[in-house]
């Protein structure tokens, strides 16, 4: 069974932000970062339930190289992404994207 992949409005934006920083931090690392957080999200696509539940029924999953995770939540089919935010912000940030 295919999974469908829905980005939450606010995903594209933190996406952008973090890119930003890390190409200002060094150009070409933005790009690293993008590609760290799509295998992320392929390996969400393959095996939604693969990575345990933080609230509720969201999961987080880590990205490799980089401090932020990627918060979902899978049922019937469709994983609905709400975030990607850096691992030390508040939870509070993407809880109230899912309230």
């Amino acid at each position: 069974m295919t999974t469908e992949l829905v980005l939450a409005p606010e995903t594209e934006q933190d996406l952008v932000e973090a890119y930003a920083w890390y190409e200002n931090l060094r150009i070409g690392l933005g790009a690293e970062f993008l590609g760290c957080v799509d295998a992320c999200i392929e390996t969400i696509i393959r095996g939604p339930e693969l990575y345990g539940t933080v609230h509720e029924s969201y999961r987080r999953a880590l990205v490799r190289r980089f401090p932020y995770a990627v918060f979902y939540e899978y049922s019937s089919g469709v994983a609905i992404i709400y975030g990607v935010l850096h691992t030390s912000r508040d939870s509070a940030k993407w809880r109230g994207r899912v309230s």
